[in-house]
């Protein structure tokens, strides 16, 4: 019997990290990925019943605010806190009673009974890792966060439901459907001084990245932004864009600008005729990526429901415009119409335009740009969905996730481009709603300052669990990496019950 040494440790599935690597390492010769999946299965089902909450969610809208939005100006306000901490703006009340959030925020405000508010988010990783708060990944540094394609980098966990749901006995490897959608263009692609990492395929391979779409059309006004040594002028459409804009399958979904339906069928006819011989040998993780691609392309470049599901012409302009008339609002309502097409998961990301610093990374400008750019974006498009999908009768199994990657200092800077804060990991604040999570709560809470978590603090990696939990997977199962080692779907981290309704 071949086996690969290793130590003896046990992991949290009852097999041991050399059990696991016996079994998932012997490929053709034994227990393949599929067994290795319904082995894990088996000794779930010897646990104890799992709640009501396990398996609510069927589909999941993840709103992502890259840059890290201030938990003072959101949902932890500080009125009490002296002035260079508690800044300029006041609390509101909200439909929940006792809980006040930023005034900017009052569309959210009356909608917070259908949500659950986290306080006291936390994590060691200082810096603008979306992969820390995307991925099951233990560590984090900055190398890793400007390279999407490090090759240390986990999998986003729309990619791990993807890679998941395709091994599933009786699943489609390649729905007409995509299950990962990223909107409303690749992460950090308009960006023009960094590539971040974070919501790719990671080990699983560049095969199991989200499928993007990209955005054309125009921004409706312009703003100034500091390009190193003065200020330049961006076209921004996160604050607005013309009606007549729109959401399309990125190019780098249908493998280039020219290739057509007949030129992609007369390709698929030539691969096909080598199958029988490629059969014969082993492909590696690389060539069986490509051939995913492929198949995913073919697709994609066929589909009339995705298409359908992106023209945005359809809906009212009332309800387009209940969203915003802008990038984030109008790609989270094409994000409703995905799902309600049969998508698994859609990302809609508030990102970097032209230049870092823009998004939500608010170093200076800050009041200016939250009051004008940023919270009415916000508070429009959160609200709507909500009440979108209750009225859909789709809440109640939609997860909903309203994250970013950290919150801002407590201490406002001075600079000569006005106050600001900076990067702080040690609390912050998310939304969640739907699909098992409760309503009306609050969950944790900071000190005075909003500085240090004071109660029940909760990691990124603790609302990953209760996402895959929702979902009805077990965040303990493993996934090989390209070297076909045993990896959790989490590294550390549990489901969040008292989170759950």
């Amino acid at each position: 019997m071949l086996k690969i040494l290793g130590s003896a440790k046990r992991l949290c599935d009852s097999l041991s990290r050399r059990e696991m690597l016996r079994v998932g390492g012997l490929g053709m010769f034994s227990l393949g990925l599929a067994d290795l999946l319904g082995l894990q299965h088996l000794q779930a089902a010897d646990k104890p019943a799992t709640p009501a909450s396990f398996g609510r969610a069927k589909r999941i809208i993840l709103l992502y605010l890259y840059g890290a939005a201030s938990q003072h100006e959101t949902f932890d306000p500080k009125p009490e806190a002296p002035a260079e901490i508690r800044g300029i703006f006041k609390p509101i009340a909200t439909s929940i009673p006792g809980f006040r959030i930023c005034e900017h925020l009052p569309q959210i405000a009356k909608i917070a009974d259908r949500l659950t508010f986290i306080r006291s988010m936390t994590h060691p990783y200082n810096i603008h890792s979306a992969a820390y708060t995307l991925t099951g990944i233990d560590k984090v540094d900055i190398p890793m966060e400007l390279n999407p394609y490090d090759s240390r980098h986990w999998p986003f966990f729309g990619s791990v439901l993807d890679y998941l749901a395709q091994r599933k006995p009786g699943g489609a490897p390649t729905p007409e459907m995509p299950r990962n959608l990223s909107l409303p263009f690749r992460f950090s692609s308009r960006c023009a001084e960094f590539k971040r990492g974070g919501p790719y395929g990671g080990f699983l391979g560049r095969a199991y990245d989200p499928v993007c779409t990209e955005f054309e059309g125009d921004a409706s006004s312009t703003v100034l932004r500091w390009r190193g040594e003065s200020d330049q002028p961006v076209a921004d459409p996160y604050l607005g864009i013309e009606p007549e804009s729109r959401l399309l399958l990125s190019n780098a979904a249908n493998l280039g600008p020219d290739m057509t339906l007949d030129r992609l069928d007369r390709r698929r006819g030539l691969l096909a005729q080598l199958d029988d011989s490629r059969r014969q040998f082993e492909r590696s993780a690389d060539t069986r990526s490509m051939d995913r691609f492929r198949e995913m392309a073919y697709r994609l470049v066929s589909s009339e429901k995705i298409r359908g599901a992106l023209d945005l012409s359809k809906e009212p302009l009332s309800r387009r415009e209940g969203y915003g008339m802008n990038l984030f609002g109008q790609a989270t309502l094409a994000g409703r119409r995905l799902l309600e097409a049969g998508a698994t998961l859609v990302t809609v990301f508030w990102d970097e335009i032209q230049t870092a610093n823009s998004a939500w990374d608010t170093h200076f400008s800050h009041f200016e740009r939250l009051e004008t750019e940023l919270l009415p974006g916000l508070d429009h498009a959160l609200a709507a969905l909500v009440l979108d999908l209750e009225e859909r009768g789709m809440l109640d199994d939609t997860l909903v996730l309203c994250l970013t990657e950290h919150g801002r200092t407590p201490k406002l800077s001075q600079t000569i481009r006005g106050a600001g804060r900076d990067h702080w990991s040690n609390t912050y604040c998310g939304v969640l709603a739907g699909g098992g999570i409760s309503r009306g709560k609050v969950i944790g809470a900071s000190d005075k300052q909003g500085a240090y978590v004071k109660e029940d603090p909760i990691s990124p990696k603790d609302v990953l669990a209760t996402m895959y939990h929702v979902m009805g997977i077990d965040h303990r199962l493993t996934i090989p990496d390209r070297f076909n080692r045993p990896f959790p779907l989490v590294s550390e981290g549990e489901v969040v019950h008292h989170m759950l309704g």
